[in-house]
């Protein structure tokens, strides 16, 4: 079964948030993972969630992505990102069999 890892972020340094989109793709790769959503436009259609850049990546399955968030890369592309957005919020959500 799918899963999916989504992200709202507000970057608050660009410069230094762009050492982690270097490293991040290349972590996602790793575990099997796939970019579905990597920023763009959004519009709210109900609720007051003011999303800022939105990312959503899909893996084959829960394990894999929770393997992902918690491998050596990802760590150090987390590493990279500290301090460089005013939020980063991010879930693991299974997807629909």
């Amino acid at each position: 079964m799918p899963a999916y890892i989504i992200a709202d972020v507000k970057v608050r340094d660009t410069e230094q948030y762009k050492a982690y989109v270097a490293l991040s793709p290349a972590a996602v790769a790793a575990a099997g993972g796939k970019f579905i959503v990597r920023g763009g436009r959004t519009a709210v259609l109900e609720g007051n969630w003011v999303p800022s850049r939105v990312v959503v990546i899909e893996f084959d399955a829960f394990d894999d992505a929770q393997a992902f968030y918690d491998s050596v890369q990802y760590r150090d592309a987390r590493a990279k990102r500290a301090g460089a957005t005013d939020f980063f919020n991010m879930i693991l959500v299974e997807g629909a069999a």
